[in-house]
């Protein structure tokens, strides 16, 4: 990583550390987390990762979060064009207020062996805006999301002729509904798709149908585990996927 580099990453993180000057004890939350997944689909695609872990940290201050998330291979290595293995690292800023949430996102992917600093063309810049029906009616839960990357590498997906020149503005939008069963159980269908031509496919296209069950697995009277298993359909790519996963965190 370069010099510029690390100065952005450090641009950032020093902001994180002066929250806790400007919060009460009470305000100012550090939350830490890791999952553990048998495999990594992100919106339909194969991340080509395999049994991953996936940590991240987040520092919040009232409605406001910032996230630092990874994803890293535990069993599949030299499988990149470039060799080593599957590796990401995400920084997320977000506000929530009342059910409505907008977060920008730097993703980063490029692997194991591969340098960070290269913003231009190796990481992914995404504005997004989330809203949670629930907050206003308990009788219907319905989240929905609308991503849209505007700069970095976007410009560069499909091998597009004009790519030197033209954001692609590559677009995902969710749909999910957890339902509560009995037993703590949590079933929560999905659906997820592109409305246009760019990162995700060449056109319009259905990415990902997923259906999940997760509940809290109780270990002792303060201490839980996270599970969930996963059935998912990618209809763009034609390929689907049984998944499952635990957390740990604090």
């Amino acid at each position: 990583m370069n010099m510029k580099s690390l100065k952005k990453v450090g641009l950032v993180l020093g902001a994180a550390l002066l929250v806790p000057g400007m919060a009460n004890a009470g305000d100012f939350v550090v939350s830490g987390k890791a999952d553990f997944v048998s495999d990594y689909i992100w919106r339909g695609i194969d991340q080509n990762s395999g049994f991953s872990i996936q940590p991240s940290l987040t520092l919040g201050y009232k409605g406001l979060s910032l996230n630092a998330w990874g994803s890293q291979t535990l069993s599949k290595w030299g499988v990149n064009d470039n060799g080593g293995g599957a590796k990401e690292f995400d920084i997320n800023l977000s506000y929530s207020i009342k059910g409505f949430t907008v977060t920008v996102s730097d993703y980063w992917w490029s692997g194991t062996d591969m340098q960070y600093g290269d913003y231009k063309n190796d990481h992914y810049f995404e504005g997004t805006l989330a809203y949670n029906f629930g907050e206003i009616c308990d009788k219907f839960a319905l989240n929905v999301s609308w991503s849209t990357m505007f700069a970095g590498a976007d410009k560069n997906v499909m091998n597009d002729p004009t790519a030197d020149r033209d954001n692609k503005y590559s677009t995902y939008v969710n749909l999910s509904y957890p339902v509560s069963l009995p037993a703590d159980i949590t079933l929560t269908p999905a659906l997820g798709f592109t409305p246009w031509k760019g990162y995700y496919y060449n056109k319009a296209a259905v990415t990902d149908i997923s259906i999940k069950a997760s509940k809290d697995i109780q270990v002792t009277d303060k201490f839980a585990i996270p599970v969930f298993v996963q059935a998912l359909v990618a209809p763009a790519y034609d390929r689907t996927y049984l998944l499952a996963g635990f957390s740990l965190g604090f």
